[in-house]
C-alpha cells in the first residue's frame, strides 16, 4: 500500500533529513528515518531493566535495603495510628 503524505511541515521535515543525511530521495530519507527510528525503539531498556541496574549499582556500592519497614512511618504521617 503506497504511502502518500501531504503535510507541508512533514515535507519540510523530509528535505532537511535530505540535507543532514545526504539521502538521495525522499522515500531514501523517510526509509533512513523509519529503519533508525525502530532500531531505536527496539534497543530502549525497559523500565524493569534500569531499575535492575539501578538496583546493581546500589548493591555493589554497599547499600542494602533497610531492615526496618518504613509503614509505621508512613502511617504516623499520614494519621493512621
Amino acid at each position: 500500500m503506497p504511502l502518500y503524505i501531504k503535510d507541508p511541515d512533514v515535507d519540510k521535515l523530509v528535505d532537511r533529513y535530505l540535507a543532514a543525511s545526504g539521502a538521495k530521495t525522499k522515500t531514501e530519507a523517510v526509509r533512513a528515518a523509519l529503519l533508525n527510528s525502530i532500531a531505536a525503539l527496539e534497543n530502549q531498556e525497559t523500565l524493569a531493566e534500569r531499575v535492575a541496574k539501578v538496583q546493581r549499582k546500589a548493591r555493589a556500592a554497599g547499600l542494602k535495603p533497610r531492615a526496618t519497614s518504613d509503614k509505621p512511618f508512613m502511617d504516623e504521617l499520614w494519621g493512621d495510628d
